[in-house]
């Protein structure tokens, strides 16, 4: 049975109490109830504010796509696809005009605790609302109330960076401060606020460092310190903790296979319910190749260490290594993350190989895979998880190593936790830091541009974050805040394979698949056939990685961190809006 569902229902329906916003700040809600005269009560303060929660994320937590994942179009971001829109681009601010609509009226409610609560949710979704928006355009204009259509406001120029993250803390303070902390994985909590902060002030933090990004009140270190220091306050007094229920070999998996949200680990979830048709398609977009082919890149593959804590990329021969061998005795989280030798699916006892024909690297995919009757379009209703315990053990590891004062024992509260769950050997250190690895510290399979006595560790722990939080929408921004861009123009391969010839996949002695130069060789056994050249792209013709893009990948290191302002949004401003370095509009302001 999935669990309540009425937080999502209800925000579907809320524009019958009180109508939906236009597109520009300066609309006045149409109400069926006027503004003075609502927002009196619990009732009508959670009615109003249910439908913050469409602003969340969605199945994008599912269909990542950036260079440790790829299917068959890659992001316009990677490809250097990206144009300067006329409006839109992520740039509408409809959504914040809720949340100041409730912060503005919320005094017609007399009740200071319920009060306080509900501007509590509404600062932690503005809050949320502006990350986005610095994650993707740097400065923007702040607004903290509803404005009218005559109000200069509306044509202000940008605020910096630094005043709208101060207003941000300020408002996730708020929100830490008088939010419920009981605990909830379909509404917004105490915890849920204390998880944000970890996220954006890290990424703050780094952005800054890694970007060289100074002269303001607060440095790069101040915001890892906050991100620190929440992260402590939630491992400390939230009692989340990691789901260990399966074992190591089923415990990571389970997290994104259980109908109902996890809440011994998970913080927040977005509500699936079939019953109520409220449905995604995370199993179908996996197994049918219509719907991309996604698939895991080599890349991500070789990072994943050795059973043992050893570094697979230390092996001899591991460049050229045949699938079956090269995913033995790995991090148990690649077997579920990706299907390896013995996969089987939820509910059945066949095992299975890779399906070429559905994945584009070879590397498929088993994140929100389920049981075969959520196999078709919209029939999947797992709960997608939005923040969990996990990212907050890596957030505070990463900041405190980034800071210079991670000690063992920090690691041993966080990271080990998460390798303790796999049944891997804990991270050391000072053997880190004595030895950093090598592959991580390339110029084309890791990141250059990490530096400094603690590069070994900061190099450790970003392994562990892309591993524990692989497909699940962290990626592209994780290195646009470490300055790695760059990195998106290396080749993005996938399985490798010596030559023409019958290959099985999952080591079961029978082959699954045949790659052929002219024709299907007679007697073949396989059942899945391709053609070099044709079906199957090699990097080095008939022998190599899967190589499906060639040299798509385009990245201006200038330019593309932040996303272009639409031009009419700056020609209503007369230019006060001023345009993202390197993004040339035609505008003559």
């Amino acid at each position: 049975m999935k669990h309540n569902i009425k937080h999502i229902l209800a925000a579907l329906f809320v524009p019958v109490v009180l109508a939906s916003c236009d597109d520009l700040l300066n609309k006045t809600p149409q109400a069926t109830l006027s503004p003075d005269s609502f927002f009196t009560n619990e009732s009508e303060m959670q009615a109003f504010s249910n439908n913050f929660y469409t602003i969340l994320p969605s199945t994008g937590l599912y269909s990542e796509n950036c260079d440790n994942y790829i299917g068959t179009n890659l992001i316009a971001e990677i490809r250097d696809g990206r144009t300067i829109p006329g409006s839109g681009g992520g740039w509408s601010f409809t959504d914040l005009r809720k949340f100041n609509t409730l912060i503005d009226y919320s005094s017609n409610c007399k009740d200071e605790k319920v009060r306080d609560r509900y501007v509590g949710l509404a600062r932690f979704f503005r809050a949320y609302f502006y990350f986005e928006k610095i994650k993707r355009f740097g400065d923007v204009p702040w607004y903290d109330t509803q404005l009218g259509s005559t109000d200069e406001a509306l044509y202000k120029p940008r605020d910096s960076r630094e005043y709208v993250m101060t207003k941000m803390i300020e408002d996730i303070d708020f929100a830490i401060a008088n939010l419920p902390d009981t605990k909830s994985v379909y509404t917004i909590t105490k915890w849920t606020a204390l998880a944000l902060k970890s996220r954006f002030c890290l990424f703050e933090g780094t952005y800054r460092k890694y970007h060289d990004i100074s002269g303001y009140d607060h440095d790069w270190k101040y915001y890892l310190e906050q991100s620190a220091e929440a992260s402590a306050e939630f491992m400390n007094k939230s009692g989340y903790t990691l789901h260990t229920a399966e074992g190591a070999a089923k415990s990571y998996l389970a997290l994104f296979s259980s109908e109902n949200a996890l809440g011994d680990e998970v913080i927040l979830a977005r509500n699936y319910n079939a019953t109520y048709s409220v449905v995604h398609s995370s199993a179908n977009y996996t197994l049918v190749g219509s719907m991309g082919r996604p698939g895991m890149t080599k890349k991500i593959v070789d990072s994943y260490l050795m059973k043992d804590g050893t570094r697979f990329t230390d092996k001899a021969g591991y460049k050229t290594m045949q699938f079956a061998e090269e995913t033995k005795n790995r991090d148990p989280r690649l077997s579920q993350t990706i299907r390896t030798p013995g996969y089987t699916r939820i509910g059945t006892t066949k095992a299975i190989a890779p399906d070429l024909s559905s994945t584009i690297t070879g590397y498929q995919p088993i994140k929100y895979v389920t049981t075969t009757d959520k196999d078709a379009y919209d029939k999947s209703d797992i709960d997608l998880i939005i923040f969990r315990t996990a990212e907050i053990y890596l957030n505070y590891a990463e900041a405190k190593a980034e800071l210079g004062t991670l000690t063992q024992g920090d690691i041993d509260i966080s990271v080990k936790k998460l390798r303790d769950r796999v049944g891997m050997p804990n991270l050391n250190l000072s053997d880190a830091n004595a030895n950093p690895d090598p592959y991580l510290a390339s110029e084309v399979t890791g990141y250059a541009n990490v530096s400094g006595d603690n590069k070994g560790v900061i190099l450790e722990i970003r392994r562990e974050r892309t591993i524990e939080l692989a497909q699940e929408g962290f990626r592209y921004y994780d290195m646009i805040r470490w300055k790695e861009g760059k990195r998106f123009e290396q080749p993005l391969y996938g399985m490798y394979f010596p030559g023409p010839g019958e290959y099985d996949l999952d080591g079961d002695g029978t082959p699954d698949i045949c790659l052929y130069e002219d024709s299907v060789p007679s007697g073949t056994k396989a059942t899945l056939k391709y053609k070099l050249g044709g079906d199957i792209i090699l990097s080095e013709g008939t022998k190599g990685y899967i190589n499906p893009h060639g040299g798509e990948t385009v990245w201006n290191e200038t330019r593309d961190y932040l996303y272009p302002i639409p031009t009419d949004d700056r020609s209503l401003t007369k230019g006060k809006l001023t345009q993202n370095p390197g993004w040339d509009d035609g505008l003559e302001f």
